[in-house]
């Protein structure tokens, strides 16, 4: 099995210092743009006929030391990494739902941008409700949380 994963292009954002970035896609109206490398030019057709999308992406700027009970930001308490998304993880993949405004050639113009310039992309995929969104019956600790 190949354990490798190919970049397919980069990520662009007026976010430069992990500091400013919002903590989720979903609590952010920044735009960004989604320049995906010419040779995966094909695999965009359609993209655009979908208001939303998935990226999957690195973490580029992630401490390599990575410590397996975090405090998440919107909470005071430890908890397991796998039990939270923060950002310094064992594989530093990150994965946000943003809005897709425009396709430009191999440029995706997107708004609810939570990721640093320049970081590197690794899939797309189309943000279909039928297929992704669940009711849930659990929450965690972020049930609980005493930060809003």
């Amino acid at each position: 099995m190949n354990t490798w994963i190919k970049r397919i292009g980069v990520i662009h954002t007026s976010l430069v210092e992990k500091k400013d970035a919002p903590i989720q896609s979903s609590r952010s109206d920044l735009p960004g743009t989604v320049e995906v490398f010419p040779q995966y030019l094909e695999g965009l057709d359609g993209v655009e006929e979908f208001s939303h999308i998935y990226l999957l992406y690195g973490f580029h700027r992630s401490e390599p030391e990575v410590t397996l009970k975090v405090r998440p930001f919107l909470d005071d308490q430890m908890h397991g990494i796998f039990s939270t998304r923060y950002p310094c993880r064992p594989n530093p993949l990150g994965l946000s739902v943003v809005r897709l405004v425009k396709r430009e050639g191999n440029l995706l113009l997107i708004k609810g941008a939570d990721m640093l310039d320049g970081t590197p992309l690794w899939d797309i995929k189309p943000y279909v409700p039928e297929f992704d969104v669940f009711s849930v019956e659990k929450m965690g600790w972020y049930a609980n949380r005493k930060y809003l």
